[in-house]
């Protein structure tokens, strides 16, 4: 079984950083695309950021030049470093990834709190 683990959430003023990590079970070189996305209160689920196995990236409109996605497949690894953080930002963090096969897998979130 697939597990993904979040860590790096906590809370933060306006305008700081913050660095999401997330760690697979499994060697990255297992997945294709890994992702984060984020879940305000009352609102759907959004992706932030994806990269896939050749290295591309892609980011939502609202955190581009201020968050970057990375991998590091021999950690198993994916994070997400995000500068310059706005009160909109405060969502629960979730680590997403697929496999070669399809399979999809979730972490269990972690919180970020950005205080104005």
């Amino acid at each position: 079984q697939v597990q993904l683990v979040e860590s790096g959430g906590g809370l933060v003023q306006l305008g700081g950083s913050l660095r999401l990590s997330c760690t697979a079970s499994v060697s990255g070189r297992f997945f294709t695309i890994m992702s984060w996305y984020r879940q305000a209160p009352g609102k759907q689920r959004e992706s932030v950021a994806e990269i896939d196995e050749y290295g591309s990236t892609k980011y939502a409109d609202s955190v581009k030049g201020r968050f970057t996605i990375s991998r590091d497949n021999a950690k198993n690894t994916v994070d997400l470093q995000m500068n310059n953080l706005r009160p909109e930002d405060t969502a629960v963090h979730y680590c997403y990834a697929r496999t070669v096969f399809g399979s999809d897998y979730w972490g269990q979130g972690t919180q970020v709190t950005v205080s104005s």
